[in-house]
């Protein structure tokens, strides 16, 4: 039996890795369009596998940060992300994948934070912040009883220059799965995010939904592990969303533009980030701030927007 799944495992994983190098050929194509300056960090190895988690996080971040928005789950998203930090050091001592001790831990803090908020009288903000404290000062006991924390640095802070084989394909697998599912339960989630009310009222069970966005936000969050860390994931949920609600108001189109500055800020925040020679994962999100405080301006009711109707209606000026 032990065989069995030796080979079913073996052949799954064989398959995965085909497809992300098939992926990684075909983005290398694209790439080679640039100019030569840009493209030629590209050329490395490490740089194809960074870029490639890098796209996966992106579009992720970029589809769930849309919800994480509408449900004003910001602070929810930051308790999650804290809370994966002792099953990621839990697994490092085991000696088992980083990213399932950190789900595995991420999900219980998420299970328990709604726990709390539907048995007790303590309101949601404070069970998240219950929880994820509490999760967090385990996380960092434990890692003080670790003689090296080098590897956990890297999650906490992100090291997308360093992902190896069989994390890029676990980040894609966990990806994969996140964007499969979203596209499934696509109409509940969006009526749920809208008017959770009126979802239960036509019979949608709004406690499974509930739990179901939960448990994709922490996927969500194991995914991006090793690009920005559990640290600063936060921002890649909220980033993206936030700015493409201030450029339209139908749902589709903010998740395409969502997807958008999660993969641009992703793949140039990358490339800053080996040309400049510092940290990536705070790269990635600076960039993404960018972004946001360009959209901020641009809007259509953003300050340049403002000023250039002003001076189109100020006396003496032509219509």
């Amino acid at each position: 039996m032990t065989v069995f799944y030796n080979g079913l495992y073996h052949g799954i994983y064989t398959s995965i890795v085909t497809v992300i190098e098939m992926l990684t050929a075909l983005l290398m194509v694209l790439i080679g369009f640039l100019p030569a300056a840009v493209a030629e960090p590209f050329s490395y190895l490490f740089m194809q596998r960074a870029l490639m988690t890098s796209l996966v996080v992106g579009t992720v971040c970029g589809v769930l940060s849309c919800f994480v928005v509408l449900k004003r789950w910001a602070l929810l998203g930051d308790a999650i992300s804290h809370a994966v930090l002792p099953g990621v050091a839990l697994a490092y001592l085991a000696g088992i994948p980083v990213i399932v001790g950190a789900f595995l831990s991420g999900a219980l803090t998420s299970l328990g934070i709604g726990f709390v908020q539907r048995n007790t009288s303590i309101k949601e903000d404070s069970a998240m912040g219950l929880m994820f404290t509490a999760a967090f000062a385990l996380g960092v006991v434990i890692i003080s009883r670790i003689a090296t924390s080098t590897h956990l640095m890297h999650v906490l802070f992100g090291n997308v220059l360093g992902v190896d084989m069989p994390m890029l394909a676990t980040t894609f697998t966990a990806g994969f799965i996140a964007l499969v599912l979203v596209f499934f339960f696509y109409k509940e989630f969006v009526l749920y995010a809208f008017d959770a009310v009126h979802a239960s009222a036509i019979g949608l069970s709004t406690t499974a939904i509930h739990y179901g966005l939960m448990l994709l936000l922490t996927l969500t969050i194991v995914t991006s592990l090793e690009t920005v860390g559990v640290i600063l994931v936060v921002a890649m949920l909220i980033v993206p969303g936030a700015t493409a609600s201030l450029l339209t108001r139908h749902l589709p189109s903010m998740i395409a533009i969502s997807v958008a500055v999660g993969v641009t800020s992703a793949t140039v925040g990358l490339y800053l980030s080996f040309v400049m020679n510092v940290a990536s994962g705070g790269t990635i999100v600076l960039v993404g701030f960018c972004l946001f405080v360009v959209a901020a301006l641009v809007a259509p009711a953003g300050p340049l927007r403002s000023w250039l109707r002003r001076a189109r209606t100020a006396p003496g000026v032509p219509a």
